[in-house]
């Protein structure tokens, strides 16, 4: 029997349910993401913190009922992300903006936008969709699809979003990672007092 799988984080501290629910599956429905839903999820990623409130980030996006665009995007993932990512509702190139509007460079950009990317991923929770953010796709064929200037915007991720379905769906090897259970580096070796 198929069934569709919980994977909440154990910790060893009170952690909000929210960051405990998210994690990047690889399963998907075919239940399309409404727009509405996807408009919220974008503007919880604009309520991210960034320096001088230039807000770097931006994202282009495509629903896979929107065959040809999604299908531009999905062939710039990388072969390992393209058997499962096929299914997702939604694929969202995540962008930064590389300079402040004076045209200096903005040294805190890649992590303003990745304060942004988890707000969008637990934004999505909360909403009972789940993403999968992937490093695995070719820079230089979105820039190429997006014309971008690279001097000024980059690449930063592509995330597959969409509902989730049964984890025996997917081929090996990815249903063995979809089943396999989550962990983390205990606190103890990443956090200490000064």
């Amino acid at each position: 029997m198929k069934s569709t799988l919980v994977k909440k984080a154990v910790t060893e501290n009170p952690v909000h349910e929210l960051i405990r629910s998210r994690w990047s599956a690889r399963s998907f429905s075919d239940k399309p993401i409404a727009q509405a839903d996807l408009d919220t999820i974008f503007e919880a990623a604009s309520w991210a913190f960034s320096a001088m409130n230039a807000q770097p980030w931006e994202y282009v996006y495509a629903h896979r009922s929107d065959t040809e665009a999604f299908e531009k995007l999905w062939n710039c993932l990388m072969p390992g992300n393209q058997p499962w990512a096929k299914n997702a509702a939604v694929l969202v190139v995540s962008l930064v903006k590389k300079k402040f509007e004076n045209g200096n460079l903005n040294a805190a950009a890649l992590h303003d936008v990745g304060a942004a990317n988890a707000q969008l991923s637990l934004q999505a929770t909360a909403l009972g969709i789940h993403t999968h953010p992937m490093g695995g796709f070719d820079k230089k064929a979105v820039i190429e699809l997006m014309n971008l200037d690279p001097t000024e915007v980059e690449p930063v991720l592509i995330f597959a979003l969409g509902y989730l379905d049964a984890a025996e769906k997917l081929e090996e090897p990815f249903q063995s990672r979809e089943l396999t259970g989550r962990s983390r580096n205990p606190v103890e070796e990443f956090a200490e007092q000064l």
